[in-house]
């Protein structure tokens, strides 16, 4: 949501395809709906569905998680192949399943405004490079997927500190920490005129050693 209001894109103008749909792509669908913005398309490890006016995420979740079938079998949407996927003309391209799924191969082909990375390095060096140079914004791995190694440093504090928060807590603490950090990236990028995928990694080794220097190599 913060890349679309930097960018002044509007959500209900905004569609999403999404290439994965297990823990975090699914997730990822259902949230993108809540918001208001349209989820055009889905896939698997088989392919994928599409549709331009929105697909129905809640029958599809219901659907997909109950059967022992692929997306396709489930016939809300007409079927297209996980490189037919990264192709199309959409708002946000979410990668969220496999890594180096965008190459100098395909690069050119992309036709989103934001590329958000789902899944782990799902875009080569060299793609990142093609990208850049076409105006494509891109949320970093390292930013974008961090919500779950967040979730289980909240996990291991209320451990530790027999802590026990409600989920509606969990949710807004991860989002302070997620919405800071796009926007300490995005500072750090715009200032120093860096990719934001250099200014993510730059972000990440200050606090680091930030945390060293204060409290010792072995606090």
């Amino acid at each position: 949501m913060e890349a679309l209001r930097h960018l002044k894109l509007d959500i209900q103008n905004t569609t999403v395809a999404i290439q994965g749909f297990g823990n975090v792509g699914s997730h990822t669908a259902r949230i993108m709906l809540e918001c208001g913005a349209r989820v055009i398309a889905v896939s698997d490890e088989k392919g994928g569905i599409h549709n331009s006016s929105g697909l129905d995420i809640p029958e599809l979740l219901k659907r997909y998680k109950t059967r022992d079938q692929s997306l396709r079998d489930t016939k809300l949407g007409d079927w297209l192949s996980n490189d037919e996927l990264l192709q199309l003309d959409c708002t946000v391209l979410i990668p969220a399943a496999l890594s180096e799924q965008i190459t100098e191969r395909n690069a050119a082909k992309l036709r989103c405004r934001i590329l958000a990375e789902g899944a782990n390095g799902p875009t080569t060096l060299e793609a990142d490079r093609i990208l850049q140079d076409q105006g494509v914004f891109i949320i970093p791995d390292i930013l974008a997927n961090s919500g779950g190694v967040i979730v289980s440093y909240f996990e291991w504090v209320q451990d530790v500190q027999r802590f026990s928060w409600k989920a509606y807590d969990i949710q807004e603490r991860l989002q302070d920490i997620l919405t800071s950090a796009f926007h300490r990236t995005l500072q750090l990028s715009v200032s120093k005129k860096i990719s934001m995928r250099m200014a993510a990694l730059m972000s990440g080794i200050d606090k680091v050693a930030q945390a060293h220097f204060y409290r010792g190599l072995y606090p």
